[in-house]
């Protein structure tokens, strides 16, 4: 068996991953991979909640705003990259550790991704016809005719992978879930997951603090800064989608600011959804203390 462990940490978003892989990093004098696909962009820093300055001092960081917003990135695309920096890091270290929200590039890296097959330019491009002419509710509701499993997991924001799951749908007539329930691919380390979890009225409070703290930083300035490109699919995500039609004059202020700290709140559910299927996670309370969650983790290590 391998000597090599990638220690994962999953949780939903602002339940406190950032600080628990610092404790893991620093606790191994090692490194960290992100894997929120919301912080790769260098454009995006408040409302992706990036680690700060000092954070990334912590420890060293990778995939932490390497692409621009005008970049095209997918989740294979970081499957490659994370797995080749994954070989290089374990040449010089026993434990590396990853942490991040994204679910499916999660996944990416520890399971793989399923070969799914390819979709005739016809559908995608009926597919794409729909969600121009509709917009974004009509992938919604039909998503959730297609395929209630994966719609009840998936970002509903983030039109790239509605349409996507709702191409292949129609083309194979299966749902995107079934054809996403592959064989694991083999890596050549261990992997141990850490869920950090909180009672969902404390959670909330947390994504509502949170929210306050981005917008007293700035947050409406950075949005500001990038409206013009208000269509790229980077920016269809909670934090800056909201902020749009306000300064469009659709509503105002304060429903825009009620509408990001809704959507985090939805959005966190969805993680913890799809988070609490993997049995593999082992579950801590958010307020344990960071040396007993890398001491309950130093342990498990013993058994490899």
């Amino acid at each position: 068996m391998s000597s090599k462990t990638l220690i994962v940490i999953v949780g939903p978003t602002a339940v406190g991953k950032t600080s628990l892989s610092i404790a893991f990093a620093k606790a191994y004098q090692t490194e960290i991979i992100s894997c929120d696909s919301r912080q790769f962009f260098k454009e995006m820093t408040l409302g992706t909640a990036v680690p700060d300055m000092e954070e990334l001092a912590a420890a060293p960081h990778h995939f932490i705003q390497n692409l621009s917003i005008h970049d095209s990135y997918s989740v294979g695309d970081f499957e490659r990259d994370a797995v080749s920096i994954l070989e290089k890091l374990f040449a010089e270290k026993d434990v590396v550790i990853m942490v991040g929200g994204s679910a499916l590039y999660e996944k990416a890296v520890t399971h793989g991704l399923d070969d799914l097959p390819e979709i005739p330019d016809s559908i995608n491009e009926a597919v794409e016809q729909l969600y121009e002419q509709e917009g974004i509710e009509a992938l919604q509701s039909e998503l959730k005719l297609l395929d209630k499993s994966y719609y009840d997991i998936v970002d509903l924001q983030n039109p790239r992978r509605l349409t996507r799951a709702i191409a292949i749908c129609r083309a194979t007539g299966k749902t995107f879930t079934e054809l996403r329930s592959g064989s694991r691919k083999q890596r050549d380390f261990n992997i141990i997951k850490v869920g950090l979890d909180a009672p969902r009225e404390e959670l909330y409070d947390r994504i509502n603090s949170r929210v306050n703290v981005m917008l007293e930083s700035g947050l409406l300035n950075e949005v500001e800064q990038l409206k013009s490109y208000k269509n790229l699919v980077s920016l269809k995500t909670v934090g800056y989608q909201e902020f749009m039609p306000y300064f469009e004059n659709e509503y105002d202020l304060e429903e825009a600011i009620r509408l990001v700290k809704r959507n985090s709140r939805r959005f966190a559910k969805r993680q913890m959804t799809w988070y609490r299927k993997d049995d593999s996670v082992t579950w801590f309370h958010y307020k344990t203390r960071h040396t007993d969650i890398v001491q309950r983790v130093s342990e498990k290590l013993m058994e490899f």
